[in-house]
């Protein structure tokens, strides 16, 4: 998961420059490919030092250099979007791709986005419900009679062009702050992916557990539901080294987070955590053992069916990236199989 914080080097105060910062989320992908990644998901933010806005293009460019790897987005801020240009974006997308996409759509943390799109803060839980149901119509192929809050009315649309994927890409509702995003996946027929970069893993069980009887209750086939999460995630030689180097990026990136929050009109849900906190809770860091047992653990305690790990952001330098990508697929990933 690279959500595109353009952050300076805590420790000499440098950045690279956008262009070197979008390379460089296309040559990640590439190398998560060629290391046995399955997938890479990209965020979507605006107005703010996460320059990742465009998702579908940069995913359209990892695509023409990559052939197996899942394309994600994390998330789209589809409540903010109009429904209509972003169901042609990602079917572009899907198309070029070969059918790789994956869609996850949530709300976002930065309510000052939608008065900057032109719209009430109070209304995108409205939005992002609407939307995500018009996506889906959309998707269908059909020609699409549609009236809301959010856009101008359809009557007798079909957008062009509809996803390679059938009946439509596999959709992720970003969500578990509140049992309503829980609800939406459920009743929708849609997988779930929890925002787990902040919160220990065990604080999701619950919603977890109600997604998946909600959804029984609901119809759908069994077969259809996912549960996902992520992690902020650095691999050192050894845990006292990992951890003693991944401190200033994590800690600088976090501290940056709450500052962004609080610029955005909202809090920081619990304020600024200790170091020794994220590490026993949310964020996984240490040797490729530890790293490997606590993915493990993760997995026990919540049935994922996928995990994604953030190992990018902080302005962390490339050679220390390097690293800890490569002990991760080399010493991590086997462990999982």
């Amino acid at each position: 998961m690279i959500l595109g914080d353009h952050l300076p080097d805590p420790h000499t105060g440098r950045r690279s420059s956008q262009r070197d910062h979008h390379r460089r989320i296309v040559d990640l992908a590439v190398f998560a490919e060629r290391a046995g990644l399955d997938s890479v998901w990209l965020g979507e933010h605006h107005f703010c030092d996460y320059i990742l806005s465009a998702p579908p293009v940069v995913l359209a460019a990892i695509a023409e250099r990559t052939q197996r790897l899942r394309l994600g987005t994390a998330v789209t801020l589809l409540a903010s979007l109009d429904p209509v240009r972003a169901a042609e974006d990602y079917a572009t997308v899907d198309l070029l791709s070969d059918g790789r996409l994956e869609l996850c759509v949530g709300r976002g943390i930065l309510p000052n986005a939608y008065a900057l799109f032109g719209h009430a803060p109070e209304d995108s839980r409205v939005l992002h419900q609407e939307n995500l149901e018009l996506l889906l119509q959309l998707w269908s192929g059909d020609e699409v009679d549609w009236e809301g809050r959010g856009r101008a009315p359809l009557r007798g649309v079909r957008v062009e062009p509809h996803p390679l994927q059938r009946p439509h890409p596999p959709v992720w509702v970003g969500g578990g702050t509140s049992q309503v995003s829980i609800d939406l996946a459920a009743r929708l027929g849609l997988r779930l992916m929890l925002p787990s970069v902040l919160a220990a893993p065990e604080t999701f069980a619950p919603l977890v557990d109600r997604y998946r009887e909600r959804y029984a209750a609901a119809g759908h086939d069994p077969a259809g539901m996912r549960v996902g999460a992520c992690s902020h995630v650095h691999v050192g030689k050894d845990s006292a080294q990992a951890r003693r180097r991944w401190e200033p990026y994590h800690m600088g990136y976090l501290g940056w987070v709450v500052e962004l929050t609080r610029w955005a009109g909202t809090e920081f849900p619990g304020g600024m955590p200790s170091y020794e906190d994220l590490l026993a809770g949310p964020s996984i860091c240490g040797g490729p053992d530890e790293v490997a047992e606590r993915l493990g653990q993760l997995h026990e305690r919540l049935g994922l069916d996928i995990h994604l790990a953030m190992f990018d952001h902080g302005g962390i330098p490339d050679a220390e990236l390097e690293e800890t990508l490569e002990l991760f697929a080399t010493r991590v990933l086997p462990q999982l199989d």
